[in-house]
């Protein structure tokens, strides 16, 4: 007597993977940093991370950002990339402060000067 065994019935189902660790941070740049491409140059680094959020000039003479995605990234970005910025730039500092993660799917945006 031949039995039929469902082939899918040994194999349990797929646990729902869990979403990737997200991390955000508000990011202030000091320094010569505005009419230098900064912005730009953020925007484009950010996104080639894979990073969501915007950035913005201040009136103050800073650059202001918010970086939301993988925290290994958000870390490099900090620690390597704006500190140097782009060829015109002279960062003098770097302030971050934690906030509040962005939906991924929002992408980078370059905001008006505030």
């Amino acid at each position: 007597m031949a039995s039929s065994v469902d082939p899918d019935a040994s194999t349990p189902p797929s646990a729902p993977q869990p979403e990737p660790a997200r991390k955000a941070v508000r990011v202030v740049v000091k320094g010569r940093v505005t009419g230098v491409g900064f912005r730009d140059w953020t925007a484009s680094t950010a996104e080639s991370l894979g990073l969501a959020g915007w950035v913005r000039n201040r009136r103050d003479g800073s650059v202001e950002a918010l970086l939301s995605g993988d925290p290994a990234k958000i870390e490099d970005m900090i620690t390597r990339r704006l500190p140097v910025g782009p060829p015109a730039a002279t960062v003098t500092a770097v302030v971050p402060s934690p906030a509040e993660p962005v939906d991924p799917s929002a992408g980078f945006e370059i905001k008006f000067t505030v």
